[in-house]
C-alpha cells in the first residue's frame, strides 16, 4: 500500500501539534524524528530530493533549499531532516557549555500571519553532546551527491560580550572537523548584547580572530571550511554597508570558482512588531520569524548583493512559505535559501515545492 502524499498527510499532523504548547510540540517532533530516522518510520516524512546542484563557497550543494538553524539545536535529527529532501541542513546554535535558555513560555504561534515569536536564548546541551550527535549521523554514508551540513555556533549567556570571541573560537575548534560550513550567529535577539557584535569594530575584531584560528585549523585538518556570518533584518542601510565592507575586507568576493572564505546568512528573526500589531502574542518579547519578516529580509539581501558584488556567497532565509517566496529570495540576490517557520506551517512538502520552483526558474 502506498503511503499518503506528504501534502495531504502533514495538515493532520499539524492539527495535532498545534493543539499542544509550541515548545512541547517541538520537543515531541524532535523525539519522533530522532527515533525514526534510521528505520522504516522515516517513510512518513521522507521524500526524494530534487536535484539542482550549485557550487557556492567552494561547496557542491545538491539543491538550493536548506534547513535553517534553530530547529535541531542539539544535532539529534540530522538524518531525519535530511530525508525530507533538503540539499543542506544547518543545526545548532551550540554554545561551549550547555545552558537552559530563557524562562518558559518562550515560543508563541501567530497563525494569522504564519509567524512565530521565540525567546529561547540558545538553549542547548553544550558542545560535547552536540559533537557526539553529529558524529553519530549517517548522512555521509549515503550514495550520490551528499547532503551538506552546517554547524551554527554562538556564545554562552554568562560570557561577557567583550569575551565573546573566546566562546566562538572554542566552538570553531570543536565543529571544524565535522562541518561543511560553519555559521557564526551574532544576530539572535535573545542573548543580551549579542547583536552588538554586528557593529563595525566588534565584527572586524571577531572576524580577524576567527580568520586566524581557521588558518590554523585548515592546516591541522587539511580541509577548508567556509564561515558564514548570520545577521539581523533590523539593520539600517549604513549598518548594512559597514557589515558588507567588513566582510569584503576579510572575504575574497572574487571569482565564484574559488573557495571563498566567508559568506553571509540574511537574515535572523526580527524584533520589529510592525507586521503583527494587535495580534494575540504579537507583543511578546523575542524574535519574530515567518511571513512577517519576508520583506525586510529580502531588503537586506538586496542591499548586501549590491554592496558585495555578484560572487559573494549569500544564503537567504526569512518568511519562505511557498515556492514563489523561495524564487523571490533568489531574485533579491540570495544564492541558496533556508526554511524554518515555513516548514512548521507547511510541512516537508514545502521543501520539494521550493526546490522544484528554484530548479525551474529561468537562469540568467
Amino acid at each position: 500500500m502506498a503511503l499518503p502524499n506528504l501534502s495531504s498527510l502533514y495538515p493532520l499532523a499539524r492539527s495535532a501539534l498545534f493543539a499542544m504548547d509550541p515548545e512541547v510540540a517541538h520537543e515531541r517532533l524532535m523525539d519522533l524524528l530522532a527515533s525514526t530516522q534510521h528505520h522504516w518510520g522515516r517513510m512518513a516524512y521522507a521524500q526524494a530530493r530534487i536535484d539542482d546542484p550549485i557550487t557556492l563557497a567552494g561547496l557542491r550543494f545538491p539543491n538550493r533549499v536548506g534547513l535553517a538553524a534553530g530547529l535541531d539545536k542539539n544535532a539529534r535529527c540530522i538524518d531525519g531532516l535530511g530525508a525530507m529532501g533538503f540539499g543542506f541542513v544547518e543545526v545548532g546554535t551550540v554554545t561551549p557549555k550547555g545552558q537552559p535558555g530563557n524562562p518558559k513560555p518562550r515560543i508563541f504561534r501567530l497563525p494569522e500571519v504564519d509567524g512565530l515569536i521565540n525567546r529561547l536564548g540558545f538553549n542547548n546541551e553544550g558542545l560535547e553532546v552536540f559533537l557526539q550527535n553529529v558524529k553519530q549521523a549517517r548522512f555521509r554514508q549515503a550514495s550520490g551527491t551528499p547532503l551538506l551540513l552546517g554547524l551554527n555556533i554562538g556564545k554562552n549567556a554568562t560570557t561577557p560580550i567583550e569575551r565573546a570571541a573566546d566562546d566562538y573560537l572554542a566552538c570553531l575548534d570543536g565543529v571544524y572537523p565535522h562541518a561543511d560550513y560553519v555559521t557564526v550567529n551574532i544576530s539572535s535577539p535573545n542573548t543580551q548584547n549579542l547583536r552588538a557584535l554586528q557593529s563595525d569594530q566588534a565584527l572586524d575584531e571577531l572576524l580577524h580572530a576567527l580568520s586566524e584560528r581557521r588558518e590554523l585549523l585548515q592546516r591541522q585538518h587539511s580541509k577548508r571550511v567556509p564561515v558564514f556570518i548570520k545577521i539581523a533584518p533590523d539593520l539600517d542601510e549604513p549598518q548594512i554597508d559597514l557589515i558588507a565592507a567588513t566582510l569584503r575586507r576579510h572575504g575574497m568576493a572574487g571569482d565564484r570558482s574559488k573557495d571563498e572564505a566567508w559568506g553571509v546568512i540574511a537574515t535572523n528573526t526580527t524584533i520589529s512588531r510592525e507586521q503583527v500589531k494587535g495580534l494575540p502574542h504579537g507583543e511578546e518579547t523575542g524574535g519574530l520569524s515567518g511571513a512577517p519578516v519576508y520583506a525586510s529580509s529580502n531588503a537586506v539581501i538586496r542591499q548586501l548583493r549590491q554592496r558585495l558584488g555578484p560572487h559573494f556567497p549569500i544564503i537567504g532565509v526569512g518568511g519562505i512559505l511557498s515556492g514563489a517566496d523561495a524564487v523571490g529570495k533568489i531574485e533579491a540576490g540570495a544564492d541558496v535559501v533556508q526554511l524554518y517557520t515555513g516548514l512548521i506551517y507547511r510541512g516537508p512538502a514545502l521543501v520539494s515545492e521550493c526546490a522544484r520552483a528554484l530548479r525551474d526558474m529561468p537562469r540568467a
